[in-house]
């Protein structure tokens, strides 16, 4: 089975940026569609970002559109976040998942269709 180990979290100012990486551990991830989820104290576990197989399709939430992109290496097995104009409201524990996908176009923003979760990172954006 395939599992995801992220790295690249950490403290930054407000205005600054993270970079997030995401490798596989075990299997590869190829054929997998991956996401990006966080969860803040308190909070239930939200979408971020998430991108296809092979297509490179990409979806974001609104919270983070124009800020973050997601990307992926498929020869490196990697996938990563860029994190750019960081707020406070930012902060949160960060989850990468992935999903195998029946083909190279489709993605997923839901939790619930992901079946693989990395143990999280923390970022944290002070004001």
């Amino acid at each position: 089975q395939v599992q995801p180990v992220e790295s690249g979290g950490g403290l930054v100012q407000a205005g600054g940026s993270l970079r997030l990486s995401c490798a596989a551990s075990g299997r590869s991830f190829s054929n997998y569609a991956m996401g990006w989820f966080r969860q803040a104290p308190g909070k239930e576990r939200e979408f971020v970002a998430a991108i296809s197989w092979s297509h490179y399709n990409t979806y974001y939430a609104d919270s983070v559109k124009g800020r973050f992109t997601i990307s992926r290496d498929n020869a490196k097995d990697t996938i990563t976040l860029q994190m750019n104009n960081l707020k406070p409201e930012d902060t949160a524990v960060y989850y990468c998942a992935a999903r195998l996908v029946p083909n190279g176009y489709t993605y997923y923003t839901r939790a619930d269709d992901y079946g693989y979760w990395g143990q999280g990172t923390q970022v944290t954006v002070s004001s």
